[in-house]
């Protein structure tokens, strides 16, 4: 009270023609709030927050709420907003977040609150939408790699997500990926209760047909009696024409095959993993399905190669691949790093993440220097002979990636942070590049969490030893590179 005043009397302040100036708050938008069954929160819109930044969002339903930092979001260029503001600026007015809570969170009307730095705020009311998890995954995946940036679109969406939000969709694909895997449904094709020199792993998505043209082709190399094969499938949803062509298969080419069906797509890593529990052998061969013997002597070659060379040598190996002109496609695995600066509203960054290059990609077939058995950096999931004990000390092939790309690098790293460098040796194979499976667009989305979440996880070590395809890593000494 001020001092010398009265209770009960009204002390007026300002004049009463005094009008006071209405605040003008900025436009905004909130285009949707999703939920997903396991806690998959989604959330998408926009704001003009030149002047003025946008500090939190947070979400209040009846019996719950969340605050989300404004640094997690990721920005978009929103051309619709541009027009709306009749302002075209390259600033990102487009917003977008994602976080897991890992609990099944009541969907409903919700109050969505803007707060600005200035602690201006701005309240919509919402219907939260409820999607199945898969369906959650699709949409933030086609998201991510469907949004319009200012700069380079690769590199900015791996910067949109690096604050909070590449964390969060790799836990949330962590949580898919085990239950895709849980309980999976097994049947066996031809002979049961036999040793094996190797088993040879194969994931399957989306198409049936490549086990039939793979076996045609492997049942013809003396040898390959001695080898099982599994193949595990991703696509629930052709299980049925899977199952009749393993079938089909055994009856006609005569080799041991399994046929692991998961309940949903668990991605390459998961995937694999369960299918080396139903492995009778001491040797896991991971291979694509359109992947193919060049040398009519490949198994016998294979079993030589693991029964006479030292442990070091064995442990986890690739082989050169081949395009179907002919030309090499693969001769071991090298890492790179790229650099691009990113430019986020009004502020300037650099983002560097890692990327693998092939050794020999597009020489000629008869290129010695590329063929010759020697350790590298890594080699390709597409083929990779691994020693089953040591596959299990490693973990076997990591499961936070988003449906595949880099578990095979991931797991090359590990093995080299073990203690045993990857080798090459001189057992050709054909691949198909690309022609296995069906890209879409969350696959698109999955490969640049995947290398933005490679790029943090094996970062500090590839850069201090491992980088250029002649890295000075203890072991390689050069040996790498022809």
């Amino acid at each position: 009270m001020p001092q010398g005043g009265v209770r009960g009397r009204i002390v007026m302040t300002a004049s009463p023609d005094t009008r006071r100036e209405k605040v003008k708050l900025p436009a905004a938008a909130v285009d949707a709030v999703q939920l997903s069954r396991s806690g998959g929160i989604y959330v998408v819109g926009w704001i003009n927050d030149v002047s003025d930044r946008l500090d939190s969002l947070d979400l209040y339903f009846s019996n719950w709420s969340v605050s989300l930092d404004g640094n997690s979001l990721a920005r978009e260029r929103r051309e619709d907003a541009e027009v709306a503001l009749a302002n075209g600026g390259r600033h990102p007015y487009g917003w977008w977040g994602f976080m897991f809570a890992a609990r099944r969170l009541p969907a409903g009307v919700c109050s969505v609150v803007l707060r600005l730095k200035s602690g201006t705020e701005l309240s919509f009311m919402v219907t939260a939408e409820m999607l199945e998890d898969q369906e959650m995954r699709k949409a933030t995946l086609t998201h991510l790699v469907q949004a319009k940036y200012f700069g380079n679109p690769y590199f900015d969406a791996v910067a949109a997500i690096d604050a909070a939000i590449g964390e969060q969709m790799a836990d949330f694909n962590k949580m898919l990926s085990r239950r895709a895997v849980n309980a999976p449904y097994a049947e066996r094709f031809g002979a049961t209760g036999r040793s094996y020199k190797g088993s040879i792993i194969v994931c399957l998505y989306g198409k049936a047909e490549y086990m039939f043209l793979q076996q045609a082709l492997f049942s013809k190399i003396p040898g390959i009696q001695d080898y099982e094969f599994i193949y595990v499938l991703n696509s629930p949803w052709i299980a049925e024409q899977t199952l009749r062509e393993a079938k089909r298969c055994a009856l006609i080419y005569g080799l041991d095959m399994s046929v692991v069906v998961l309940n949903s797509n668990a991605g390459f890593g998961a995937a694999n993993n369960a299918a080396a529990q139903f492995a009778s052998s001491n040797r896991l061969l991971i291979m694509n399905p359109d992947v193919f013997p060049y040398d009519k002597d490949w198994a016998e070659k294979h079993t030589m190669l693991i029964e006479t060379l030292p442990h070091e040598q064995t442990a986890l190996f690739g082989a050169p691949l081949y395009y179907d002109d002919g030309s090499l496609m693969h001769a071991g695995m090298y890492f790179c790093e790229d650099t691009m600066p990113v430019f986020a509203g009004h502020r300037k960054r650099e983002t560097s993440i890692l990327r693998v290059e092939h050794y020999g990609k597009g020489a000629p077939p008869e290129t010695a220097a590329f063929l010759k058995p020697r350790p590298v950096p890594a080699v390709t999931g597409a083929f990779m002979s691994v020693q089953r004990a040591w596959f299990e000390q490693l973990g076997g092939f990591t499961q936070d990636y988003v449906f595949g790309h880099y578990e095979d690098a991931d797991l090359c790293l590990k093995s080299i942070e073990a203690g045993c460098l990857p080798w090459l040796h001189d057992i050709r194979l054909w691949h198909l590049e690309g022609k296995g499976s069906a890209r879409r667009p969350q696959h698109e989305g999955g490969s640049v969490v995947n290398r933005w979440l490679f790029s943090r996880s094996w970062g500090e070590m590839v850069r201090n030893s491992l980088l250029g395809p002649q890295p000075g890593y203890a072991g390689l000494g050069g040996e790498a590179a022809p």
